[in-house]
């Protein structure tokens, strides 16, 4: 019999998450049936979304999240024994999987690339980070882009993307070291959010002539200034509000809506698990190669 660690939600958030929010409990997993599995975990992922998610699950679920796991028994011909894989397992060190949830990693993953990427760069933030810019923004060279949360998992790849397509990148984020690292891997100008006098005075510095594209992760006040400042037919991607998920009271008031009207903007929320089959695939191919062929910078926590 094999004992699985595994930490489970003991009680919903209220504010800030805490450790009494979380128990790590053992439990003893059954005999692999026909066509399954025995996973170990080699490293698990903890994302934004999480805060958000948790509330579709009941006080005692398994906290949700990806990992990358190692196959240590097998019953599944299409799984053997040492497989790397990646599973929606949540946080446990030990999962059993019948095999239909599971994938596999990239074609042509070198064994000198870590393999954590596959829950960043190379994984759900990483393509986050695409269909948003290329997508729903649908960026082009140069254009002028906006990111908040800028060193972050997903933020980070969206600066690198723009670089690449040929764009002037604006990153803000919350510490002198956060900013040392956006001038480090590109982005044109960074700064701390947290000291600036003014954010209004700051972004129009940063381009005097408005931004093309808002890839939103903080939303909330920040967003509403950031918005007053968009081009005509500037394109928002909505992919988190960070700033306002602790929230106990409520949300703060919504962007000015003569700026949306007049200056016709479009914002748009996703979710990057839309993109699925040929797409994806052609996704990771591009951000695999990006992080191979131009040495694209990354950084883990």
């Amino acid at each position: 019999m094999v004992h699985a660690k595994t930490w489970i939600l003991k009680k919903h958030f209220e504010g800030s998450p805490t450790n009494s929010n979380f128990e790590l409990k053992t439990v003893e997993l059954p005999p692999l049936k026909n066509g399954e599995v025995l996973l170990e975990a080699l490293f698990l992922t903890v994302d934004p979304y999480m805060r958000i998610a948790a509330t579709k699950l009941k006080e005692g679920d398994v906290m949700m999240g990806q990992q990358v796991a190692r196959v240590v028994e097998s019953q599944n011909s299409a799984f053997p024994t040492g497989t790397i894989v990646l599973a929606h397992s949540g946080w446990t060190m030990h999962s059993i999987s019948d095999g239909k949830a599971l994938e596999k990693l990239p074609t042509g993953w070198p064994d000198t690339l870590p393999l954590s990427l596959a829950l960043g760069t190379v994984g759900m933030p990483g393509l986050t980070a695409y269909f948003g810019l290329l997508e729903i923004c649908g960026v082009k060279g140069g254009e002028t882009v906006m990111v908040n949360a800028a060193a972050g998992a997903v933020g980070s790849v969206v600066g690198q993307i723009a670089k690449l397509k040929g764009c002037k990148v604006v990153g803000a984020a919350g510490s002198d070291e956060k900013v040392a690292y956006l001038k480090k891997i590109g982005f044109d100008v960074a700064f701390n959010y947290k000291k600036v006098e003014s954010l209004e005075e700051t972004l129009k510095k940063a381009s005097p002539d408005g931004y093309d594209c808002y890839f939103d992760n903080v939303g909330g006040v920040f967003s509403n200034t950031v918005i007053c400042q968009m081009k005509k037919f500037g394109r928002i991607a909505i992919c988190g509000a960070i700033s306002t998920y602790n929230r106990t009271g409520e949300l703060p008031p919504g962007p000015p809506p003569e700026n949306m009207i007049y200056q016709q903007l479009r914002m748009e929320g996703f979710i990057v698990t839309t993109w699925q089959g040929e797409v994806r695939e052609k996704a990771l191919k591009d951000l695999l190669k990006w992080v191979l062929e131009i040495k694209r910078e990354h950084e883990e926590d």
